[in-house]
């Protein structure tokens, strides 16, 4: 009997294979680490063969942990990581190694592009702020200053995209990509004034088709089969992307009004579901309109470039030291300090701006040159400071993102590994000033994902009926703020946001002399 449903999330620093029952029960999971390649001139890249197989590695070492998986499998599902470019040319072969949403080369693109006054159009239509990990962004540099790259290619997908292409042989994109890189989140479709507004027109053939995965489904083909070890002609369902995804099965829609979701992982994914009338573009024009796989609802989104990162940042640095005076340490092994470390310093003593990547900042502004620093920092700090200003400035930065997009949450539901820390949700409560609630559902992303192909299948009516039996029971209970903390941090908040907007000139002078024109 087919009663199981597979979720695949391909993720920047895993692939992960879920299996379900139909009623959101999650059975087992296997997962196979990822790997992308850096360089000194910002790129990041992966290979789309490696993820491929990586993917199928994936479902093979599910089937060793579910029972005749192949047979009872009912339907597959697929979301990945966001943005990104994945060319594929003749007989659905790779052109090159995927550009990631990490890939930083396309700056001065989108800082041309930003400053264009098509952009304003641009922005209204997609809900959109440009920045460097967006394809469209990334194919306008690809077009300016490596046209073979796109010359060579007959269609530009995303990663969930590519690899629904190797499940399927179908190339397709979802309405979530489609509508906030090329599109219009109203009509869920392509937009010729932002294709126009991208100087990309020309190129608009590459555009693959826009399939919604709760009303779609495409057979795995023979091939597909043989490499992976399910049946041919199972159902395959393409997903959301995976901000969308993880926060949907996380709790960001479930018809609770003012409620919204943080993903605090390596990034940081700050969202609330709004019907599309009530969208609030801010004038700065930042963040994302995410469409979700519910008829007329989306998600308003702004997205910290790095979130924990951050976090592993400090650490390591701690016991890199640790390792040069003879104690072999992994920053990892830190971790279990946290609490302690948190209770033994001072609310609001440091600031910190938590943009470590080297990508710059993306949310709720957009600026490639940004860092990160303390503000504030004097002789008797200690260690246990600096890691509390860093777990506060992931605080400041999800309250900067949630001012963005207009009223505040009344409740916050958290996913991603900082949410089992409960000092971190207490930072994240006050700073926000909402209470949290965390999901006990372990991989949202992939659970959303299985739940658009269940709506598919016909086993749930709607996607909401599904969200009623998968999402809502899972919710734990609220975790009210601190109102001391809460406080603090209202004042927090302010030098925070004046300190980052005065940092703008000393983070570019900081980017010229990394490119040599100081």
């Amino acid at each position: 009997m087919a009663e199981v449903l597979i979720g695949i999330d391909s993720g920047t620093s895993v692939v992960k294979a879920v299996a379900f029952t139909l009623q959101g029960v999650q059975i087992a999971a296997f997962a196979v680490p990822n790997a992308y390649v850096t360089a000194g001139d910002g790129a990041a890249t992966q290979n789309l063969a490696q993820t491929w197989a990586d993917c199928v590695a994936a479902l093979r070492g599910l089937a060793e942990q579910v029972p005749d998986l192949a047979a009872r499998t009912a339907a597959v599902s697929v979301t990945a990581q966001g943005d990104g470019t994945w060319l594929v040319g003749k007989a659905n072969q790779p052109v090159a190694d995927a550009w990631l949403w990490l890939d930083a080369r396309a700056a001065p693109t989108v800082a041309r592009l930003a400053a264009s006054p098509a952009n304003r159009a641009r922005f209204e239509a997609t809900g959109t702020g440009l920045n460097t990990c967006q394809q469209g962004a990334q194919m306008a540099h690809m077009d300016r200053f490596h046209p073979e790259l796109l010359d060579a290619a007959e269609v530009v997908l995303h990663c969930k995209d590519w690899l629904y292409l190797n499940l399927t042989g179908v190339r397709a994109t979802d309405p979530s990509e489609a509508s906030f890189t090329f599109g219009n989140y109203r009509s869920r479709a392509y937009d010729d004034v932002v294709i126009d507004a991208l100087s990309l027109s020309h190129r608009s053939h590459l555009l693959p088709e826009i399939i919604d995965g709760t009303r779609v489904t495409h057979p795995l083909t023979p091939q597909a089969a043989a490499a992976t070890g399910l049946r041919a002609g199972t159902p395959v369902s393409l997903g959301f992307v995976d901000m969308v995804m993880t926060a949907l099965g996380a709790g960001v829609h479930t018809g609770t009004a003012g409620a919204a979701c943080s993903t605090v992982g390596s990034t940081g994914v700050h969202m609330r579901a709004t019907p599309v009338a009530s969208v609030h573009l801010n004038a700065e024009g930042t963040g994302y309109v995410i469409c979700l796989p519910v008829p007329d609802m989306v998600t308003q989104v702004q997205t910290n470039m790095a979130a924990t990162l951050n976090i592993d940042w400090v650490l390591r640095m701690a016991a890199d030291l640790m390792s040069d005076f003879g104690r072999p340490t992994k920053h990892a092994d830190l971790v279990p300090l946290i609490e302690s470390w948190l209770a033994a310093s001072k609310p609001g003593a440091l600031l910190y701006h938590p943009y470590i990547s080297e990508a710059g900042e993306r949310g709720p502004f957009v600026n490639a040159c940004a860092r990160a620093g303390f503000v504030g920092l004097n002789f008797n700090h200690r260690f246990a400071d600096l890691l509390r200003a860093v777990v506060e400035g992931l605080g400041m930065a999800t309250r900067d993102c949630y001012a963005a997009m207009g009223a505040k949450p009344l409740e916050l539901r958290m996913t991603g590994g900082a949410a089992r820390s409960k000092g971190l949700r207490g930072i994240l409560s006050a700073a926000v000033d909402a209470p949290v609630r965390v999901s006990s559902r372990e991989e949202a992303g992939a659970a959303a994902a299985a739940m658009m192909s269940a709506v598919a299948i016909g086993a749930y009516p709607t996607m909401d009926a599904c969200v009623a039996e998968w999402v809502t029971p899972l919710l734990g209970p609220a975790e009210a703020p601190d109102a001391a903390l809460t406080a603090t941090y209202a004042q927090s908040y302010t030098a925070y946001k004046s300190a980052r907007e005065g940092l703008t000139e000393a983070w570019s002078g900081l980017a010229a002399i990394r490119h040599g024109k100081g």
